[in-house]
C-alpha cells in the first residue's frame, strides 16, 4: 500500500531575524518546530539582518557609524540590556532608524540579488524598521511573492518600526491594540492577520506530568513554598540582584528561581550572595517551561515572550514601569493592568511592599482567575495561516501563468 504524502508541494519560507534580544530568533524556533510537528511541507531559509549589515558594512556597501564605537548594533543593544541601559534605546533607535533611510536605496540593490538567488516561496519579518526595503526588494524580483511582517511586540511604535503601511505587506496583529493601529496606520483589511496573542514556543502548551514538589526537592528547595521566578530576556538583568536584596526581608516565606539567561557574573553573583532565603540560579536554559511550572508568580522586565510564556504557564507577573522601560515595551505595562493579570511598578526598589500586596490571597486569586482567561494559541494560528497563504499565492501564480 502507497501512502500519500500529506502535501504534494514543498514551500520554501524565508525567515528574517536578527540577534538584538531573545526574541526574534525565539520566535523563529517556535514556528520552525510547530511546522515539523504538523509536518508542513516547508524549507526554511534564514535571513540574519546583523550578519547581512556586517557583511555589507566590510564591503563598504552601506554606511554604519556603529563601527565607530566598536559594537555591532545587536551587541550594543544587548549589552545595554545586559546593564540596565535602557534609557539609551530611544536614542539608538534613532540612530537606526537614521541608518535605514541613508542606506535605503543600497539595501534595495542588494536585496534583489538576494531573493533572485534564494527564490523564496514567502518571506517572514520578526525584524523592525527593515520591512519596507525588503519588501519593495523582494517584489522587483518575485512579483506577488507574499511578505508577512510578524511583531513580536504588542503594540508598534510607528512610524517605520513594524508596520508599514506602504507597502502590501501581511501584518500580524497579537492583541486588540495592535489590531487597532494597523487599521488607522491604513494597512488594508485582507492583509491584517489577527492572532490571540504572541508567538511562543509550543512546549509551553505541553502537559508538565513531573511533581512539583519533587522536582522543587531536586534544585534545593523547599517542596512547600511559595515560589517566584524571576527572569530578564535572554541578557539577564542587574535589577536582578537588587530585587533579591529586596525580597530577602521574607526569610524563608518565600523562595526564588532566577533564569540569568546568558549573563554568567549575574547568575554568579546571585549564588554567591544567598542569606537564609532558599534559592535557585542558573544560565541560559531550553527548560523555561519546567521552570515557570515549578513557580507560583512571575518577576521580570515586561518582555512580550517573557510575559506570554508566564501567562501560557498559568503564573501572575509583576513587571516594571518607568523612564528606563523599552518604549516598545511600554504598552505591555497597560495591557497587564487592564486585564488584571499582575502589578505594575514603578521601581524595582518597592518589589517587597509589592509582593506583600501581590500575595494577599484575595488578589492573588483575583490575578490567578484573570492569567486562566488569557487563551494565547498564536504560534498555531500563524502556521494555519501561513500555508494557507501559500497555497491560495501558489494557485494565483499558476492561474496567471496558464
Amino acid at each position: 500500500m502507497v501512502i500519500e504524502p500529506k502535501f504534494k508541494k514543498e514551500f520554501v519560507i524565508n525567515v528574517v531575524t536578527g540577534k538584538g534580544g531573545g526574541g526574534h530568533y525565539a520566535t523563529y524556533h517556535a514556528i520552525r518546530d510547530v511546522a515539523e510537528q504538523q509536518q508542513l511541507p516547508w524549507r526554511f531559509q534564514v535571513t540574519d539582518m546583523d550578519d547581512i549589515m556586517a557583511s555589507m558594512t566590510e564591503q563598504k556597501k552601506v554606511v554604519n557609524v556603529y563601527k565607530l564605537f566598536g559594537f555591532s548594533v545587536h551587541e550594543l543593544y544587548n549589552l545595554m540590556l545586559k546593564s540596565g541601559w535602557t534609557w539609551l534605546w530611544p536614542l539608538q533607535m534613532r540612530l537606526n532608524k537614521l541608518l535605514v533611510k541613508l542606506n535605503y536605496d543600497a539595501g534595495v540593490r542588494f536585496f534583489e540579488q538576494y531573493w533572485d538567488q534564494q527564490q523564496p516561496d514567502m518571506v517572514v519579518s520578526i525584524v523592525t524598521m527593515c520591512n519596507k526595503v525588503l519588501w519593495e526588494s523582494l517584489q522587483r524580483v518575485k512579483p506577488g511573492t507574499p511578505y508577512v511582517t510578524l511583531p513580536i511586540d504588542f503594540a508598534d511604535y510607528p512610524p517605520g518600526f513594524w508596520i508599514e503601511p506602504q507597502t502590501d505587506n501581511y501584518t500580524v496583529c497579537g492583541t486588540e491594540k495592535a489590531l487597532e493601529q494597523a487599521h488607522s496606520l491604513g494597512v488594508k483589511e485582507e492583509r491584517i492577520i489577527q492572532t490571540s496573542g504572541m508567538v511562543i514556543h509550543p512546549r509551553f502548551y505541553e502537559p508538565m506530568k513531573c511533581d512539583r514538589a519533587t522536582e522543587r526537592q531536586k534544585l534545593g528547595l523547599d517542596p512547600d513554598c511559595l515560589t517566584g521566578v524571576v527572569m530578564f530576556g535572554g541578557n539577564g538583568s542587574q535589577a536582578m540582584i537588587e530585587i533579591a536584596k529586596r525580597l530577602e526581608c521574607f526569610g524563608e516565606k518565600l523562595q526564588f528561581i532566577f533564569l540569568c539567561g546568558r549573563n554568567q557574573e549575574l547568575a554568579e553573583t546571585l549564588r554567591n550572595n544567598q542569606g537564609i532565603q532558599k534559592r535557585f540560579v542558573t544560565t541560559f536554559t531550553e527548560n523555561v517551561p519546567y521552570y515557570m511550572h515549578l513557580a507560583d508568580f512571575f518577576i521580570g522586565k515586561p518582555g512580550p515572550g517573557s510575559l506570554s510564556e508566564a501567562l501560557a504557564m498559568q503564573l501572575p507577573v509583576i513587571v516594571e514601569r518607568n523612564a528606563a522601560t523599552l518604549i516598545h515595551e511600554r504598552y505591555n505595562t497597560d495591557w497587564i493592568e487592564q486585564k488584571q493579570v499582575g502589578l505594575v511598578l514603578r521601581s524595582f526598589r518597592d518589589i517587597h511592599k509589592a509582593v506583600e500586596q501581590f500575595l494577599e490571597p484575595e488578589n492573588f486569586a483575583l490575578y490567578h482567575a484573570n492569567v486562566a482567561a488569557v487563551k494565547n494559541l498564536a504560534v498555531f494560528e500563524v502556521a494555519e495561516v501561513l500555508q494557507k497563504i501559500l497555497v491560495t499565492s501558489d494557485k494565483t501564480t499558476v492561474t496567471e501563468l496558464a
